[in-house]
């Protein structure tokens, strides 16, 4: 059940990214005016406000999709017997970052878009993504302390990987404050953007991303010459499948002048490659049940005395 509940909730967590990336790609940022009210006098969307009202709406909406998600999660945590008391730990974090991010959301319609904070609200989205996994990850472990099953320097490689990886997602935030779907429909000027040349940004962007190619593929050599553990190497080896994969995207999707579509895949892709990079440390460490929680032996009754 926990794990279950722990899955949904991460699955969601990633719908959360792209539905939010579908917001300002169909230029529906500002379709609900104000927050947290849609406008100021209806909670909804109008008929006026048409289709951008809708998708902005539908996305809020979601938030409580979301949220039934780490309610749900939380609960099966609790409930569980013996008591998950670090998975429940787990599932409240997801909860404030919900919370915050959508607190976030808010400030990022007040604001006209601001590009920082539309940045920031992605940043938090992709922690609440870190977390719901670590949650669904230590759902299949026990609640011991955890052991290395490489040596320490190894797993600190992994660590190097999965800041790489993050500095990546961030630089991809930056193109996209600077970038071609500001998240209005294309005549409104008064959207900031990050005032940085666009092709400079995705120049840098483009080499943090061969920077990561290269160290995916020094982790894959790496893993296999310590013998590490098989889940580890295999989880290497998707980490740079879907690498490569998300970097032919991003250049096909820069020289035809960032298609919608292929920007939306692209931000899944993100996602799923920010995934890939967490669960690599994961694997190479051990987590046995906690001895200390372990029920107490039942003992025969006593004859009673006479």
């Amino acid at each position: 059940m926990v794990r279950r509940a722990a899955f949904a909730a991460l699955v969601m967590s990633v719908v959360i990214v792209v539905t939010g990336g579908a917001v300002r790609l169909t230029a529906s940022g500002l379709g609900c005016t104000t927050w947290p009210r849609c406008t100021g006098d209806s909670l909804t969307p109008t008929p006026e406000m048409g289709f951008h009202g809708i998708v902005e709406f539908t996305n809020r909406m979601l938030t409580y999709v979301l949220s039934a998600a780490v309610g749900w999660a939380i609960l099966a945590a609790r409930c569980h017997r013996p008591w998950r008391r670090g998975l429940t730990k787990l599932g409240w974090a997801q909860f404030w970052l919900v919370m915050s991010n959508a607190v976030l959301g808010g400030i990022t319609v007040l604001t006209g878009l601001n590009p920082y904070t539309v940045a920031l609200h992605m940043i938090a989205a992709m922690a609440l993504v870190w977390v719901a996994l670590l949650m669904w990850e230590r759902s299949k472990e026990g609640d011991g302390p955890s052991k290395l099953a490489v040596a320490r320097p190894i797993h600190q490689l992994s660590y190097v990987l999965v800041t790489v990886i993050g500095l990546l997602v961030a630089a991809g935030t930056l193109v996209t404050g600077a970038g071609h779907h500001p998240g209005t429909p294309k005549d409104n000027k008064i959207v900031p953007r990050i005032p940085i040349d666009y092709d400079r940004l995705a120049q840098f962007h483009a080499d943090f991303a061969m920077v990561s190619v290269g160290m995916a593929i020094a982790a894959i050599f790496v893993f296999a010459a310590v013998k590490a553990p098989q889940p580890a190497r295999a989880r290497a080896k998707e980490l740079l499948a879907i690498l490569l994969l998300q970097g032919v995207l991003g250049f096909v999707q820069y020289f035809t002048d960032a298609p919608e579509l292929m920007v939306g895949l692209h931000m899944l892709l993100a996602a799923l490659t920010w995934i890939a990079a967490l669960r690599i440390p994961l694997a190479l460490r051990t987590r046995e049940d906690d001895a200390s929680a372990a029920p107490l032996p039942v003992q025969a009754p006593q004859a009673a005395s006479v």
